[in-house]
Parts: structure tokens; C-alpha cells; sequence
């Protein structure tokens, strides 16, 4: 399970992120605005599954897919999502954004995405754009969170000090530019709408499929 932030485990034996823990309700309050109605909303890269159960908690019309690769991120989803006992929160999948043999084909109305772009290849990235593309219908949204690279927004040092420790553990990671995301993101179809600024040097980018 590729992740920078510590992590403990509960009594259930799930894992439990405090960053997770810290930035699940700013990221509900934002999403709120922004999925629709009702429908069916896929998560890539769910990690521990804390935010799954928060989110699906909350939206209780939104049948919420989590996954990750890491079965053993798969276990700790699931082990959230029994301790929630939500009837919209599925089963965690396999999916690999390096791996198209692994996702899923049929569409989804939502695809978020959060903290995984700068803690994996770019080709990763790649991928969740041609998921992307693929799986949602006219106007459904693409949403990231996360660490950026902006050219018009001075680099916070606490990032710069970030992606020079995710580059030191892997060269393939570190912040992207959020410009080469919007362009990727054209490329396959999805138009940038929103840039949202979130605690802790973050933010929010939301894309619409056209």
C-alpha cells in the first residue's frame, strides 16, 4: 500500500489515518456541491476506506465503489465498511490505474480520486484519465485532491520539502503540475471546471466529461 502518512490500527485490525481523519469532512463539504443527486460514484485509490465510509455515510442516495490495488488496503476497506453496516457502500475492488485489465467495464455517474497523483507513476495517472474517459457519461465529474504544482501559485515550502521526500523514496513520484493534468485531462475528454483550495496546501480539481 504506497502511502507517506502513519498509520495505526484499530481494535478491529482496520487501518486508521489521522490525515484521513482530518480531511474527510472538508472533502464531503466540497463534493456535496458537485456529485450528482443520486447514482453511482467509483473511488479509485480508496487506501484505508475511511473516507469511503465517511462519504457513502453522508450521501446516503450514492452507491459508493471503493478500490485499491493493495489487497491490503482492499482488507482495510472493507473491514470499514462492515464496522458502518451502509447498505450504498460496496465491496472493495481490485483496481490498478497501471493495470486496464483490471478495471471495470460499465459507467459510473462519479470518479474521485484523492491523494494518489503524486504517490505513483505518472502513468498512473495516465490511466485514471483513460478510466475516466471510458466509464463516465456526458457531465460526469472527475474529482482530485491533493498537492500540486501551480504556476501561478508560489510553492508552499511544506510542499516543495514533500515532493522532494516522495521523489527521495521514488523517483516515478512527486507533485505534478496541475497544468499537465488539465491538458491529459482534455486529451481524454474531460474539461477543467474548478479549482477549489483546501487545508494544508491542498486542493481540489474537479473536470466534466464532454
Amino acid at each position: 500500500m504506497q502511502t507517506m502518512d502513519s498509520q495505526e490500527l484499530t481494535p478491529q485490525g482496520a487501518l486508521y489515518s489521522p490525515a484521513a481523519a482530518r480531511n474527510a469532512e472538508v472533502i464531503l463539504s466540497t463534493l456535496r456541491s458537485h456529485l450528482p443527486a443520486k447514482g453511482e460514484v467509483l473511488e479509485i485509490a480508496s487506501g484505508s476506506g475511511q473516507h469511503a465510509a465517511t462519504f457513502a455515510r453522508a450521501l446516503p442516495n450514492l452507491m459508493w465503489q471503493p478500490s485499491d490495488p493493495s489487497a491490503e488496503a482492499r482488507n482495510s476497506i472493507d473491514l470499514w465498511a462492515s464496522e458502518a453496516g451502509l447498505p450504498n457502500l460496496r465491496p472493495a475492488l481490485a483496481l490498478d490505474m497501471l493495470a486496464p485489465d483490471t478495471w471495470p467495464h460499465r459507467a459510473y455517474d462519479a470518479i474521485t480520486c484523492i491523494n494518489m497523483v503524486h504517490i505513483s507513476p505518472w502513468a498512473a495517472t495516465e490511466g485514471l484519465m483513460a478510466l475516466a474517459e471510458r466509464s463516465l457519461p456526458r457531465g460526469g465529474l472527475l474529482y482530485l485532491y491533493g498537492p500540486y504544482r501551480e504556476a501561478d501559485v508560489t510553492l508552499a515550502p511544506s510542499n516543495a520539502a514533500f515532493d522532494e521526500s516522495l521523489k527521495s523514496r521514488n523517483p516515478e513520484w512527486g507533485l505534478r503540475d496541475r497544468d499537465q493534468v488539465v491538458e491529459l485531462a482534455r486529451q481524454h475528454g474531460l474539461r477543467f471546471t474548478l479549482r477549489t483550495p483546501m487545508p494544508a496546501n491542498n486542493i481540489s480539481l474537479m473536470f466534466r466529461r464532454f
